[in-house]
C-alpha cells in the first residue's frame, strides 16, 4: 500500500459539533501545557489518533460555526446566528494575521493559497527578464522547487541549496548567495521534516549582497512565533488549513511596506484594488496598501472560517502551543528511533513537525491504518511525517508508539 504526500492513512466517522474553548490547564500527565479539554474543540481528535496537522489541520466547532452563519445569512438573510463577513470584518483580517507575523494591515493582502502568493512575489519581480540568480534549498516546498525550476529554463540560473543532516546549514546560504543573487526563497519551516530555518542570518546575508528574502510561513505561523521584521523577511505568504486552523482555499500575502508598488509592482488588476470609481469618466482612486495585489472577490466563507481560527490560536498563546507541541514531540524523538525509525528531523527543532525514515513503508502504513493513527507517509522517500497539535495529548502518542512498535 503506497500512499502519496497528502495521502490521509486513516479516516473514520464524524461527530457532532458541540464545544467551545476551554480554559488552559495541566494535563493528567506531568509536563503538559494545554488541557485534554481542547480535544472537544475537535471531534476528528475523537475518531482517531490525529497527528497529521501538518498536512491538513481538523476543523474546529469554532470554526464551523463561522462558517455556518455565513451560510445562514447566503440563505436567509441578515438575523439572529446569521451574519456576512462584511467589508469591515475583511479588513480586521488584515490585522489579526499582521498581529501574528509582527505585521501592519496595510502589509496583508488575500490570496488563494501560499502558492498564489509566491506567484504574486515571483511574477513581479520579473526574475526570468532580470535573470541573475535565485538561491532555495532542497528543503522548500514542491510548488517552489517547481516553479524556480521553470524559471531556470528562461535564463535564471538557480541555486539548490543541499541538507547536512536534515537541516540547512546557513554557511552553505552564505556560499551560495552572492552579488547577482536576486531572491533567496526559503520555507520557513519545512513540511518535509519540520525544520526551521535561521532565517534571522540567512536574511542578513541576502540583504548584505543586494537581495530580496520570501518565506513560505504556512508550517510556521500559529505554530511557532514569528517576527517578519525580526526575521528580515521582505515578502511572506501562507495559506490558512494547518497552523490557522482555517480551510483550504484562502491564504495571505506579505509584502514589507517599502517595496510595494516599486520594487513589487501590481501585475494582475481588479476591483479591490481601487475605490471611487466613476464608470463615465473612468476614473478610480488606487487603495492604499497591499490591497494592490489582489484583484476579484475573495471566499468569505473561508475568510470567516480563518479569523475564528486566529481568535482561537491567539487565545491560547504561539508560545503555549509551541510548549505544549515539543513536550509531545521530545517523546516521539526519544520513543521512535529504538524501534527502527531513523531520525530525520534535527533534535532541537522547536516546531510541531518530525519524520522519520522507513525501512518497510507499506508495513507501516499497514500498521497506521489499522491502528488508526493518522500521519503522512511520503512512499517514494521512505519518510514519515508526524505532526502534533493542540488537541493531541500523551494517550495519543501512547497509542502511536505502540501501533508502530506492532503491540496494537
Amino acid at each position: 500500500m503506497h500512499l502519496r504526500r497528502r495521502d490521509f492513512l486513516a479516516a473514520t466517522g464524524t461527530l457532532a459539533l458541540c464545544s467551545t474553548t476551554h480554559p488552559v490547564a495541566q494535563t493528567t500527565r506531568p509536563g503538559g501545557v494545554l488541557p485534554a479539554g481542547l480535544r472537544a474543540d475537535f471531534p476528528q481528535a475523537s475518531t482517531e489518533t490525529y497527528l497529521n496537522s501538518a498536512a491538513l489541520h481538523p476543523v474546529g466547532t469554532f470554526a464551523a460555526r463561522a462558517i455556518e452563519e455565513g451560510l445562514a445569512y447566503r440563505l436567509h438573510g441578515a438575523g439572529e446566528g446569521r451574519a456576512d463577513f462584511t467589508a469591515a470584518k475583511q479588513e480586521a483580517l488584515r490585522g489579526q494575521f499582521g498581529a501574528l507575523i509582527n505585521a501592519s494591515p496595510r502589509e496583508i493582502a488575500f490570496t488563494s493559497s501560499t502558492s498564489d502568493g509566491e506567484n504574486i512575489v515571483v511574477m513581479g519581480l520579473d526574475l526570468a527578464r532580470k535573470k541573475g540568480n535565485i538561491v532555495i534549498d532542497e528543503l522548500h516546498f514542491t510548488t517552489s522547487l517547481y516553479m524556480y525550476k521553470e524559471l531556470e529554463k528562461q535564463g535564471v540560473e538557480l541555486r539548490i541549496v543541499k541538507h547536512r543532516n536534515w537541516a540547512i546549514d546557513p554557511a552553505d546560504m552564505d556560499k551560495a548567495i552572492d552579488r547577482n543573487t536576486r531572491l533567496v526563497s526559503l520555507a520557513l519551516v519545512s513540511n518535509v521534516n519540520g525544520f526551521m530555518h535561521d532565517c534571522a542570518a540567512v536574511s542578513r546575508l541576502a540583504h548584505d549582497r543586494g537581495a530580496l528574502v520570501f518565506a513560505d510561513i504556512i508550517q510556521a505561523v500559529g505554530a511557532v512565533p514569528i517576527d517578519v521584521q525580526a526575521l528580515g523577511i521582505d515578502f511572506a505568504s501562507a495559506g490558512t488549513y494547518k497552523w490557522l486552523m482555517g480551510e483550504r482555499g484562502f491564504g495571505f500575502l506579505y509584502v514589507k511596506e517599502e517595496l510595494q508598488g516599486t520594487v513589487l509592482p501590481t501585475t494582475r488588476y481588479g476591483h479591490r484594488q481601487v475605490t471611487n470609481f466613476n464608470r463615465a469618466a473612468l476614473t478610480w482612486e488606487p487603495l492604499p496598501g497591499a490591497a494592490r495585489y489582489e484583484s476579484g472577490g475573495i471566499a468569505v466563507l473561508l475568510a470567516a472560517c480563518v479569523s475564528a481560527g486566529i481568535d482561537y490560536v491567539t487565545r491560547l498563546g504561539v508560545d503555549r502551543i509551541g510548549a505544549h507541541a515539543r513536550v509531545l514531540t521530545d517523546r516521539l524523538q526519544a520513543e521512535l528511533p529504538p524501534l527502527g525509525y531513523e531520525p530525520l528531523t534535527p533534535r532541537g527543532t522547536r516546531t510541531p513537525i518530525l519524520a522519520f525514515g522507513l525501512k518497510d513503508t507499506a508495513a507501516t502504513a499497514k500498521r497506521l491504518q489499522a491502528g488508526k493513527v493518522t500521519g503522512t507517509i511520503v512512499s517514494n522517500e521512505n519518510r514519515l511525517r508526524l505532526a502534533v497539535s493542540v488537541f493531541n495529548t500523551h494517550e495519543d502518542i501512547d497509542r502511536a508508539v505502540a501501533v508502530l512498535a506492532g503491540r496494537a
